[in-house]
């Protein structure tokens, strides 16, 4: 079992303390129905225990879990076995201290990028004024230009898509926000441009975040520990701590410490073709 990582977290205040948003996973196991090969084994017995305000990366082979194991999290699906919780209760399904961020988008094509961004705020039945004073803070919180705020999802470019997305997972000042590689789409320069903003919205909006990548430099340069999981079914191979200084830079990567973190994470990550 792994061993839970007690960590100084943040209040939401701001204040030294433990803060909300704790995650604990208990022999998590998925199984997937198949036509003809039996049952599929897509996560095997993983523990996982993230403090609150904790930033952490997973990473592994294509098909080892990860992205099914933010799904357990974000309470759209139900494990096979083991226990989930999210501060101390049962995960038994959506929840909004849970925000998630897929690779793609997802946004409403119909809608204006306010709308889409207030949209959990409508379904929450929050008045027009309330949502519009929390949009303007949303808009704000992630540095979304005022002219695409009118624009529907087919008008803006990928990295604006994402923004708005962001902040639609943002809108309920969620205590966890699970991000399935949204930014694997950017180009190299622009990813590392929103590594940076995610960072800094971290910093401000003082959540907890599992951010499920590919790439050992993101991994490294946003988390506090990279926990690095196997080939399916997935268990959990080794969790590694990014004892980095914050705030983090690009240049950071380039030094020695970082160097040997990325290093260490390779040596126990298993790829599959």
């Amino acid at each position: 079992m792994t061993a839970v990582l007690d960590v100084a977290a943040r209040s939401l205040d701001g204040t030294p303390g433990f803060a909300r948003g704790a995650i604990r996973l208990t022999d998590i196991a998925v199984t997937f129905p198949t036509r003809e090969e039996g049952p599929l084994v897509a996560l095997d017995g993983p523990d996982l225990a993230i403090s609150g305000g904790e930033v952490v990366a997973l990473i592994g082979p294509n098909g080892c879990g990860k992205s099914t194991l933010l799904r357990v999290i974000a309470g759209l699906l139900s494990p096979t076995r083991g226990s989930a919780l999210l501060d101390g209760d049962e995960i038994t399904g959506p929840d909004s201290r849970v925000g998630l961020v897929f690779q793609e988008p997802r946004l409403l094509p119909w809608r204006s990028a306010a709308a889409n961004i207030t949209f959990p705020l409508e379904l929450e039945g929050w008045s027009p004024d309330r949502q519009a004073a929390r949009l303007a803070e949303l808009v704000d919180l992630v540095r979304l230009d005022d002219s695409a705020i009118t624009a529907r999802p087919s008008e803006l470019s990928g990295g604006t898509r994402q923004r708005v997305a962001l902040a639609r997972a943002l809108a309920l000042s969620p205590e966890v926000l699970l991000l399935d590689e949204p930014f694997s789409a950017l180009d190299a320069m622009t990813r590392e441009h929103f590594d940076l903003e995610l960072l800094r919205l971290w910093d401000e909006a003082a959540t907890t975040i599992l951010m499920v990548t590919h790439s050992i430099p993101e991994a490294v340069l946003v988390a506090d520990r990279v926990v690095v999981m196997t080939p399916r079914p997935g268990r959990i191979a080794t969790e590694i701590d990014v004892d980095l200084p914050r705030p983090r830079t690009v240049a950071l990567m380039e030094t020695p410490a970082a160097t040997a973190i990325m290093a260490k994470v390779r040596e126990h990550l298993e790829w599959t073709a």
